[in-house]
């Protein structure tokens, strides 16, 4: 009944591409175009930053860059590169209410991710302000971390970190003024003794948003958090990506 559900769905409004928006087999897909274009990160990668390497230089190696500025987090991850394709996928998504743009995301969050999900005590999404949440309707970060909790079996905790700050819009802002911004934004429910956790976000620009995040979850007494995201912008700064305001 459900496949039968779900055909004639599909012949009421045929799929379409998440990034171009052609003719689809198939929902929660990129055409072929499309997903030849996708810059997909597996390894290697730094093991703190999860940036690409040019070459393979060992299991668990740390960059120039992840050494001489470590990250408040332990590991990082990202599914893909974000680029034009990708970032059709994330407004889809974030803006135009696209949940199969969503389900796409987590899929290739699943894949990039999977030794940081298996190792996880917890699956943690940054949290929106509870006056963004109302705008926005919905927390995309927490909508990706429910599906990567649900298909590992890990426990998903909505509500161990919380938004008390209303910060300004993070477009525009350097990387020094996100950090600013930031400041004092979360704190966490409860103690967090020993846990090792997996905090969730579609995109990582400069990262001020999970560092925040990142920090008060170690002072919570959190062990490790790790980072899992759909997309990493691995370029000088975009300031069209607006990461969490």
């Amino acid at each position: 009944m459900r496949a039968a559900g779900g055909g004639l769905l599909d012949a009421l409004l045929p799929p379409h591409c998440l990034s171009c928006n052609e003719p689809v087999s198939k929902p929660a897909s990129l055409c072929i175009e499309c997903w030849q274009n996708l810059r997909l990160l597996d390894d290697p990668v730094c093991d703190r930053l999860g940036i690409p390497f040019p070459y393979d230089p060992g299991e668990g190696i740390v960059s120039a860059e992840g050494l001489a500025n470590p990250p408040a987090w332990d590991r990082a991850r990202a599914a893909v590169i974000f680029d034009d394709v990708t970032k059709e996928i994330v407004h889809a998504f974030k803006y135009g209410d696209r949940t199969e743009a969503g389900l796409f995301m987590a899929r290739q969050m699943a894949r990039a991710g999977s030794r940081l999900i298996a190792e996880a005590d917890l699956v943690v999404p940054v949290p929106l302000h509870w006056t963004r949440l109302w705008k926005r309707r919905f927390n995309q970060a927490a909508f990706l971390a429910q599906h990567l909790a649900r298909a590992s079996g890990k426990p998903y905790a909505p509500q161990l970190l919380k938004r008390v700050k209303r910060t300004s819009s993070q477009v525009g802002l350097d990387r020094e003024e996100r950090r600013k911004n930031m400041w004092r934004a979360f704190k966490v429910a409860k103690p967090l003794a020993g846990k090792s956790l997996l905090l969730v976000d579609d995109v990582r620009t400069t990262g001020a948003t999970l560092t925040a995040c990142a920090m008060v979850l170690k002072k919570a007494g959190a062990a490790r958090v790790d980072v899992l995201t759909f997309a990493l912008v691995n370029a000088p700064f975009r300031p069209h990506i607006d990461e969490h305001a």
